[in-house]
């Protein structure tokens, strides 16, 4: 039965201790009508409660295989809209702290796409006969049925190398967004030169852009980024393997050119955790992404003498992440068991439709 919902500010000053506690009872008294996804940036006292675990790719496979009727999605916002997207219409998509956003997706949002897509008409005629648009999945719903609209496609970090092979298959030029540095390395190491990947700035005229420069370009590179990921230099590289020259460095093609070309290896999350834990015992390794994915790998390999540095001098985690606290976390949950529901994300059918499209043509390509 459903009653009265439950107010947050009940919760606001929950120690932690006592936030866990709840978290257990209402986890008890829910049992499998919730699932709990957890993306490996989670912070680790939201972290220890996850069911299923991943990136990006992995979590949108999960999150269309899950039966339960709650889909929690300890995460930021785009995560659980690609919930929403893929779940079956029963279900429930859930984000505890309606906050918890993601910097580079809010680079680009439908409106100043819409401009740059009318913008490149203008200067290449139709666009749909000669641009791929493809988008990052750290990306809002409407942007990724801006896609499935005009025969365009989501990626990933896992997956970029064989989307990008598709949508050259298709046209010849490919509009990336929001993140330019990964759709800079997936180029780079398909041998594109770097002078036919030009960066569109959303807030100038054309991209700030020549048409001679947006006729010769193959891949157009929106102008965002991962406040995480660019704190990483190449120089934190260098300085690193001057005291330990038999270390191995691993970044994430979230982090800028320079840092991809100076790692030993370059992939995501999932990528990340898989290489290290299957390295040699006693490997010392500096890692480029974020500090809670970070810390808890070096925990866990840690008995096997293995050593994991985080690669910035600075601390650098997902702020917007970090938002889903313990006491967001009993809040929701409570009032799931007393059977309301709180913080529902839900994209609208028409959205969610072309959205589906591209989200489905990734998961088909890779």
């Amino acid at each position: 039965m459903q009653t009265a919902t439950i107010s947050f500010d009940r919760f606001n000053s929950l120690r932690d201790e006592d936030a866990q506690e709840r978290i257990r009872a209402a986890r008890a008294r829910l049992g499998d009508r919730a699932v709990l996804l957890c993306h490996h940036y989670q912070r680790a006292d939201v972290y220890q409660h996850a069911d299923l675990t991943g990136d990006s790719l992995k979590l949108a496979r999960l999150a269309s295989e899950t039966d339960s009727e709650f889909i929690v999605f300890c995460g930021v916002h785009f995560m659980a809209e690609v919930a929403d997207i893929m779940s079956q219409p029963h279900q429930v998509a859930i984000l505890p702290d309606l906050a918890a956003g993601c910097s580079m997706a809010d680079m680009a949002n439908l409106a100043k796409v819409s401009r740059c897509w009318r913008e490149l008409t203008e200067v290449l005629g139709n666009p749909d006969e000669c641009i791929t648009p493809v988008t990052y999945i750290n990306s809002a719903a409407d942007l990724k049925a801006f896609c499935g609209e005009h025969g365009g496609i989501v990626c990933t970090s896992t997956n970029a190398p064989v989307i990008l092979d598709w949508a050259f298959e298709r046209r010849e030029k490919v509009l990336f967004f929001p993140d330019q540095h990964l759709g800079r390395w997936t180029g780079f190491n398909k041998g594109i030169d770097l002078d036919k990947m030009v960066v569109w700035d959303p807030d100038l005229e054309y991209g700030g852009l020549t048409p001679e420069q947006i006729r010769d370009a193959r891949i157009l590179l929106w102008k965002g980024h991962c406040s995480v990921h660019q704190m990483f230099q190449e120089s934190h590289i260098r300085r690193w393997r001057m005291q330990h020259p038999e270390g191995l460095v691993i970044s994430h093609p979230e982090s800028n050119l320079d840092v991809c070309r100076n790692s030993d290896y370059v992939g995501s999350t999932e990528y990340i955790i898989k290489t290290i834990k299957a390295a040699d015992p006693g490997t010392r390794w500096l890692v480029g992404t974020e500090l809670n994915l970070v810390d808890r790998l070096a925990e866990e390999v840690k008995p096997e003498g293995k050593i994991v540095q985080f690669m910035a001098p600075t601390v650098c985690m997902c702020s917007t992440m970090q938002r889903i606290d313990p006491q967001h976390l009993a809040w929701t949950l409570e009032n799931l068991a007393e059977g309301n529901v709180v913080n529902r994300i839900s994209v609208p059918e028409h959205e969610a439709e072309q959205a589906r499209i591209a989200l489905d043509r990734m998961l088909a390509v890779s």
